[in-house]
């Protein structure tokens, strides 16, 4: 049976959830010109997951990769079966490979290879990934000016040039995994208020975990 993305996600999720303990799973998440189908936290590594079911092809997998590989520590593909033998041609060698299966309504995951530390991300990207209150967070706790005037591009920075890499990354991976979506809107719109900007109109709710 051909494999949709939308109903391997759950199945998906649910493997993943049975495998690791103590992971964060987010959606949707946008990378550069890309948008990343997961977003895994684990431990202090942040892990990329794009999804090609059995009905998507790879004209769009080599600017995917480039985005990817520059947000995050290590990235994998999961694929439909129809792609098991070709996929390994469209990414690098360090990416991991995952194969999803259906049989008479049970899905299976498959380890077809271990996905490598990116020797190409950058930590001045994965930093991007931050909410302004989250790095804000960062900054209280480790005793750094709030900087509250200044944009988030320049407390971003700032981070970068203070903090140990190895501080920085386990800070970001830990506001990640409390990363609260609750009331985030009425945050941003407080803030927008406070310096004149009107609010923002309501999007459509990303999936969570």
């Amino acid at each position: 049976m051909r494999l949709t993305d939308d109903k391997i996600r759950e199945p998906f999720f649910e493997y993943l959830e049975e495998q690791f303990d103590g992971i964060r799973i987010l959606e949707e998440k946008r990378i550069g010109r890309s948008r990343a189908d997961i977003l895994l936290v684990k431990g202090e590594e942040l892990i990329g997951i794009e999804i090609k079911s059995d009905h998507d092809t790879y004209t769009r997998l080599k600017d995917q990769v480039r985005d990817y590989d520059r947000y995050y520590d290590r990235n994998y593909v999961l694929i439909g079966k129809s792609h098991e033998k070709h996929v390994s041609e469209h990414i690098p060698a360090y990416w991991g490979i995952l194969v999803a299966e259906e049989n008479a309504g049970s899905f299976t995951f498959t380890l077809l290879r271990t996905a490598e530390k990116n020797p190409k991300v950058k930590m001045e990207k994965k930093i991007t990934l931050l909410w302004r209150r989250e790095l804000a967070h960062i900054q209280e706790i480790h005793k750094l000016p709030a900087y509250k005037q200044q944009s988030k591009e320049f407390v971003q920075q700032k981070l970068l040039a203070k903090m140990e890499p190895e501080a920085l990354q386990k800070a970001l991976c830990s506001e990640l995994m409390e990363r609260d979506y609750t009331t985030i809107a009425e945050e941003i719109n407080e803030y927008r208020k406070a310096h004149n900007k009107k609010p923002r109109r309501k999007k459509k709710k990303l999936f969570f975990r």
